[in-house]
């Protein structure tokens, strides 16, 4: 099937409809919104396919700044320019940074309170497994990528282990393993 046989990519209407879609993305998810982002533009919305989305995610997280926010600009760009970025953007950060505002009123009265550490502690647990299912469900779109599903499994995995069990900083694993990830497709694509 060729391109030009494809239907037209679903996309935001208008300027209003990209605010209000982020906003209501950033209000679902708030403090981890990996999995909302890809459930609602790949697979609700369909303004991404899975691999477009692997694609700009990947981009987002080596840009500087919030990976969400480097998407959510992405995307507001692909559809509407600089106007479609900027308001991206703003439906990420205009609702949220006034509730983040009262939530930090109110932990500071709250603080010390045992419940308030425990729901914390409880958050934190489920937005990790949350990030993992996404995770899982974005495999499938590595089997269009340049390195094999195994290999980008196995780096996942080494990525994980230095991270998570050996403690090596994020910034040294990521130069390390980007490098080595960035030297294999390179050789792959130059063939």
């Amino acid at each position: 099937m060729s391109d030009e046989s494809l239907p037209p990519h679903p996309r935001p209407q208008s300027l209003a409809d990209l605010f209000i879609s982020f906003t209501l993305l950033a209000l679902q998810g708030f403090g981890g919104v990996l999995a909302i982002v890809q459930r609602e533009l790949v697979e609700k919305k369909r303004w991404l396919t899975p691999e477009e989305f692997v694609e700009d995610w990947a981009v987002a997280q080596i840009m500087p700044g919030p990976n969400v926010m480097n998407l959510s600009m992405m995307v507001g760009n692909r559809y509407f320019g600089l106007p479609g970025a900027l308001t991206a953007l703003a439906g990420m950060i205009t609702v949220p940074l006034m509730i983040v505002l009262l939530l930090a009123l109110t932990y500071s009265q709250f603080a010390d309170h045992p419940g308030v550490a425990g729901a914390l502690r409880g958050m934190s647990a489920v937005t990790s497994g949350m990030i993992f299912a996404s995770g899982l469900k974005l495999i499938p779109a590595l089997n269009n990528h340049p390195l094999s599903r195994a290999l980008a499994l196995i780096l996942s995995v080494v990525c994980f282990v230095c991270i998570g069990l050996f403690r090596i900083p994020l910034l040294y694993v990521l130069l390390g393993l980007g490098a080595l990830s960035w030297r294999l497709v390179f050789n792959k694509l130059e063939k």
